[in-house]
């Protein structure tokens, strides 16, 4: 009987250690059960353990969703988080499930790049196949998110920070302005903060929030060098001071844009287009953003440059030449075409005039005198030869 007993002791024992090394095996070594190219795995809000070991089971994620269970009871403080994640090599139970546990949720990246518009935006969705360019459109096209800092805004253009932001296989239009505009809000704060803005009328840096935003936006589209966008921004604040129009070609690009009329060029006729964002035929500040600025464009709007600019031409380098008079910034144009036709930028000096050849004032037989006048002409053209070698 004891001999009975004793073999059912060990045979038990062999049995849990047998259980044990299952469960370890099962838990512990890489396994993929799905397609080489990969698996999603979305997993509910409110999933128990018991749920979430099944999913993965049945999507081949796991060798054992009992194992995969009995894990997870073992750590009742680390809850499994909702989300789609996306396995696309072999890796182990206990891999799995604390990549669940720390909510490495499948993520794709998308950058707004600086100047860029909702429409460039919406066009760059679509293109990565997030979503369908007038389904962001028209989640931008509603300013509610910004009514706390911009109460007349029409849209949400310039308030869509540029950043790179990490989005699921399947974003909303609206999380992902959200995400934009919670990101703008983030910046600044930090550029602009509250103790250091505001003046005696509330407004910032004696404007509404909308407006530096705007200056940003014109001075975001004019200028790719970061150590100029506070020229620029000094040259517009110059032209507004003395209600001189903007005259920035940017402008009109973007309302021909936003009447689907721009076709990548941009003519002197184009620059009588009726839009009241057109800076040609309308003085001040376009009615809102033209795109949407990054912190260097945001900070000279904030601080534009104390100069006397009211001008300013590309000078084919990525920069501008700036003038304060028109009579400069016509010769400014002029070396701006002489770029553009392979030439320097200013004309060769001309070489310095010759003296004039002192006149013989001694009298002398006519044949002597012939001579010495052939002799001053050959010194004078030997002269002329040398200047010119130099």
């Amino acid at each position: 009987m004891r001999g009975i007993l004793a073999l059912g002791v060990v045979l038990l024992l062999l049995a849990l250690a047998g259980a044990t090394a299952w469960l370890w095996y099962s838990i512990e070594q890489p396994y993929q059960g799905f397609a080489a190219e990969g698996v999603f795995v979305d997993l509910p809000h409110g999933a128990s353990s018991r749920t979430v070991a099944r999913v993965l089971k049945q999507n081949g994620v796991i060798r054992s969703a009992f194992a995969f269970e009995v894990y997870a009871r073992r750590h009742p403080r680390r809850r499994l988080q909702a989300g789609e994640y996306f396995f696309n090599h072999a890796i182990s139970g206990h891999d799995v499930f604390w990549q669940i546990a720390d909510g490495h949720i499948y993520e794709q990246s998308f950058t707004v790049r600086e100047g860029e518009t909702i429409f460039d935006i919406a066009h760059d969705l679509e293109a990565e196949k997030l979503m369908t360019a007038d389904d962001f459109l028209s989640a931008a096209q509603n300013p509610e998110l910004i009514r706390d800092i911009a109460p007349h805004a029409k849209t949400l253009e310039g308030f869509l920070f540029p950043a790179t932001y990490f989005l699921s296989r399947h974003p909303t239009p609206t999380d992902v302005t959200g995400e934009m505009v919670h990101k703008f809000k983030e910046e600044w704060q930090r550029i602009a903060p509250p103790e250091s803005r505001r003046d005696t009328t509330g407004l910032e840096h004696g404007r509404p929030v909308a407006s530096v935003v705007t200056l940003a936006s014109l001075v975001e589209r004019e200028t790719p060098k970061p150590e100029e966008r506070p020229l620029v921004a000094g040259a517009f604040e110059n032209r507004l001071r003395k209600n001189v129009p903007l005259q920035c070609d940017p402008t009109v690009i973007y309302a021909m844009q936003d009447a689907g009329q721009y076709n990548g060029k941009l003519t002197g006729a184009d620059l009588h287009f009726p839009s009241p964002y057109n800076t040609y035929v309308h003085a001040g500040l376009p009615p809102g953003p033209i795109g949407n600025p990054g912190e260097a464009s945001l900070r000279a709007a904030l601080d534009p440059a104390k100069t006397d600019y009211l001008y300013f031409v590309a000078n084919t380098q990525g920069g501008h030449f700036f003038a304060a008079t028109l009579a400069e910034h016509n010769r400014n144009v002029t070396k701006y075409r002489r770029l553009l036709a392979g030439l320097p930028a200013d004309p060769p000096t001309p070489p310095p005039a010759l003296p004039a050849a002192d006149e013989q004032t001694t009298k002398a037989p006519r044949k002597h005198a012939a001579t010495k006048k052939s002799q001053g002409k050959h010194k004078a053209h030997s002269k002329q030869q040398q200047v010119a070698a130099q």
